[in-house]
């Protein structure tokens, strides 16, 4: 089958290389020529058979919704179109009235798995028409993992289901890292755990802990035991924001992922104004010791006269 393919970044990339692999045609466009195989989105509908299928790659927010707005005036009826990135789910349903206006089709497609995808496949997640979904689904087919069909794709509903079920998909992951996270800093800090990243990986198998991202860990504290290379600063990409927002439209909630998503706000403060008023407000109420702010800066420093004993009563 042939595939246009816009956007050949880390993810991008690595899907033409499995599509190709699997024996598709892939023409790729990307700004950088030294990875593109055509010039232009006009070379690139050019290369195509009708009807075409394309799928996009590229950043989410205005870069996807430029890109469709012009395959809109590059591409014919009877063509399609799937998001790929990681839009907005709210995104969705203008891109397809756009494009069904020109009577080209819109699918809409989370997609996990990462730089790993390219040898073990990748999740997906469909959002769009039975009839769009099966003219895509050799393509469907050549990027999920090996083994049963539900096992690594679905047809999750409607334009828009699909990159909703990525973004709960985020929200979840954000909760199961910040868990491994803070196991790992508490062994770190007790006296008894001499042995920290081998308890991890003995984690690996045969407990109800196991998993993929408990097994990247693994791989992390293999290179460095200490996490010592890195720092403690942990972006978000949207989705995480997204998911506790609809978690508060529909009124349900996500305690854990909530908690994820600060603990990552928390993680770029170099030092936070909101403890910083906490310390004040116990230093004032009981006069517990506080901390002076500066490289000198010790416990006690500006305690007053009842510090450790100050009453704690409003």
């Amino acid at each position: 089958m042939q595939i246009g393919l816009i956007g050949l970044g880390r993810m991008g990339g690595n899907m033409r290389d499995r599509l190709r692999a699997a024996g598709h045609e892939v023409v790729g466009y990307d700004p950088r020529p030294e990875v593109a195989d055509v010039g232009s989105l006009d070379e690139l509908a050019a290369a195509l058979s009708a009807p075409r299928v394309v799928w996009v790659m590229v950043p989410s927010g205005d870069p996807t919704r430029d890109t469709v707005r012009t395959l809109s005036e590059t591409l014919s009826s009877g063509d399609l179109v799937i998001d790929g990135g990681n839009s907005r789910y709210t995104d969705d349903a203008p891109n397809a009235e756009l494009l069904a206006a020109k009577g080209i089709g819109y699918v809409d497609c989370g997609v996990s798995g990462g730089i790993w995808g390219k040898d073990n496949g990748y999740g997906l997640m469909a959002g769009g028409s039975d009839e769009h979904i099966a003219l895509a689904m050799p393509i469907f087919d050549a990027l999920r993992p090996e083994g049963p069909r539900e096992e690594g794709f679905a047809h999750a509903g409607p334009v828009g289901a699909g990159h909703f079920s990525k973004m709960v998909h985020n929200g979840i992951e954000y909760g199961l890292m910040q868990a491994y996270a803070e196991g790992f800093e508490l062994m770190r800090a007790s006296e008894l755990v001499t042995d920290v990243p081998g308890v991890i990986q003995a984690w690996s198998r045969g407990t109800v802990v196991r998993s993929w991202l408990l097994d990247l860990l693994v791989n992390a504290l293999r290179d460095d035991p200490d996490l010592s290379e890195l720092e403690g600063y942990v972006d978000d990409s949207g989705e995480g924001r997204w998911t506790i927002e609809e978690a508060i439209r529909h009124a349900v909630p996500l305690p854990v992922i909530s908690a994820a998503l600060y603990a990552r706000f928390a993680s770029r403060q170099d030092e936070s104004p909101a403890m910083k008023a906490v310390a004040a407000l116990r230093h004032q109420f009981g006069g517990h010791a506080v901390k002076s702010s500066g490289p000198t800066g010790a416990p006690g420093d500006k305690a007053g006269p009842t510090s450790g004993t100050g009453s704690t009563q409003g």
